[in-house]
């Protein structure tokens, strides 16, 4: 995968390791170094997200395999108990196994340090199972560090036994139905890029990602396990993960640099102007929805072009600046249209009436001419099979593109990177893979993903808030000149998730949230 990096990098498990072995190799970093400041930086993170977790000195316990991400959660114990933060006598070590007469490497020092320190050690499955159970039955705090990015294939054994009881423990010494906070260093221990649904996964409620994350943790099938996703920073050096290129972790802060701001002497036609096709009977609150997204971006003029029989619903309910049009007095010419839009967005609440055919070949002409053009909803279906010109962003969600690619909607959820990517070259288009993860791909092979996990925004009209907001930010890039349909695509989407984040402890009308993306686009683009 190949990135212009928006925000943060996210690597293949490949990359990651070969990153450490350079690392230790070329940089002077041994394991030891790594791991120390891994395991510092991943503690200093938890404290920062939970401040008041640690003051009642809790019950940790580190659930540990045998390797450096096991590691990793030795050195966090270890400096919650030399900071104070943590008690011996209230902290224990769940290994998957101990070590082996002879054996050597930071797991087993670190284990032997703890043991000085008067931390129980104990071994799970073996004679002290039994006890292993019910300490992590008594934790208040598990730190899950069973596997890392070594596992190859499914959690087997002891260690997906392990995995099983961390998920299942109720916090007995609470005398609560509530179960620890289940904290996970790096990766939910099971996650891999073999991992699908069914295998044994620990169900984290935060994980401490360190940089550069890890990819795999951002699939929608896997995404759930990880809770909250904290990133760990500093354990590399700038300097070198600038060298590898992976899939851009994308948010708003830093998506939004990527568009040029609005000059103070602009007029609206420098803003662009959309042309929005939507709507069909039982489906005219999508075309509303889509023209305020395209307005919330920034764009100049909104032309929303509806059917004849449902022009008087649309028109009553616009927002105010948009101009609604009956079918039969829009233009009919690919010619004409030109005149009219900068972008022209096709689909949302559309329907599949016969005529939308024609619609969409006129917007093809447009768009094989340099014109961007956006698919949603049912006007996705009609570019199967279709070669583009560059200038197409299409966004389905995972039923829609499971239809117009012949995928089955699972698998896209366990891997889609690699499908994204296939036929979004195949098509020479941009695609936005919509759900609680969006994932969009690029011709050239750029990669992003916006992390969103907002169940408010899985609600009708989310989609089509969505497709507007794409609409006018392609309108206001193509009027100075300058579309780049996956920025444009990857600051839409961000937007939309900033957006629908401040709307976390109530349900929303998808209008409500267009007025949130009309503030912070305002505040980012207006001089």
């Amino acid at each position: 995968m190949d990135a212009q990096s928006n925000g943060s990098l996210l690597l293949s498990v490949e990359d990651s390791r070969a990153l450490d072995a350079e690392a230790q190799a070329e940089w002077g970093f041994n394991a030891f170094a790594l791991i120390e400041a891994a395991g510092r930086l991943c503690a200093d993170a938890l404290v920062k997200t939970y401040p008041g977790l640690l003051e009642n000195k809790p019950r940790i316990t580190v659930a540990a395999g045998a390797g450096n991400n096991a590691a990793d959660a030795l050195v966090m114990l270890r400096y919650f108990l030399l900071s104070s933060l943590a008690e011996p006598a209230l902290s224990s070590v769940v290994v998957s196994r101990m070590p082996k007469d002879g054996e050597t490497g930071p797991w087993v020092e670190l284990l032997h340090s703890l043991e000085k320190m008067k931390v129980p050690v104990l071994a799970y499955g073996a004679d002290d199972g039994l006890r292993a159970k019910d300490v992590l039955a008594r934790s208040d705090i598990i730190i899950d560090a069973i596997a890392g990015t070594g596992l190859s294939g499914a959690l087997r054994g002891t260690a997906a036994d392990m995995a099983e009881a961390v998920n299942t423990t109720e916090n007995s010494a609470a005398k609560t139905d509530e179960r620890p906070l289940v904290v996970s260093v790096d990766l939910p221990s099971g996650l891999s890029e073999q991992w699908e649904p069914g295998m044994p996964i620990v169900k984290a409620d935060l994980a401490l990602a360190i940089e550069p994350q890890k990819y795999c943790i951002y699939t929608p099938a896997a995404r759930p396990y990880a809770g909250r996703i904290v990133p760990v920073r500093g354990v590399f050096p700038e300097e070198l993960t600038a060298a590898y290129r992976g899939a851009d972790l994308l948010e708003w802060e830093s998506a939004r640099e990527k568009i040029m701001r609005i000059r103070p002497d602009a007029y609206k036609n420098e803003r662009g102007t959309v042309e929005i096709r939507a709507g069909s009977p039982g489906a005219t609150g999508a075309a509303v929805i889509a023209g305020r997204g395209a307005q919330a971006a920034g764009a100049g003029m909104i032309r929303l072009v509806v059917d004849d029989g449902i022009y008087p619903i649309v028109a009553s309910r616009a927002s105010s600046g948009i101009m609604v049009v009956p079918s039969g007095a829009a233009p009919t010419t690919a010619a004409e249209t030109n005149q009219a839009a900068d972008a022209v967005l096709l689909g949302p609440g559309w329907g599949k009436a016969a005529s939308r055919a024609r619609e969409f070949e006129r917007a093809l002409a447009l768009e094989k001419e340099g014109r961007p053009l956006i698919l949603d909803a049912d006007a996705i279906g009609l570019a199967r099979g279709v070669v583009f010109g560059g200038n197409a962003i299409l966004t389905p969600h995972p039923g829609e593109f499971s239809s117009f690619s012949g995928i089955d909607k699972e698998e896209l959820l366990r891997r889609p990177a690699a499908i994204l990517l296939d036929h979004s070259r195949k098509c020479n288009a941009v695609i936005v893979f919509k759900g609680h993860v969006i994932t969009i791909a690029a011709p050239d092979g750029r990669l992003g993903v916006v992390d969103g996990m907002l169940p408010g925004l899985a609600s009708g009209g989310s989609g089509d808030l969505l497709a507007g907001l794409t609409a006018g930010i392609a309108a206001r890039m193509a009027r100075l000149g300058g579309f780049d349909a996956y920025a444009c695509a990857a600051t839409a989407a961000a937007l939309l998730i900033a957006s629908g984040g401040r709307f976390k402890t109530h349900f929303t009308d998808p209008l409500e949230i267009a007025n949130e993306a009309a503030d912070l686009a305002g505040a980012a683009w207006l001089q």
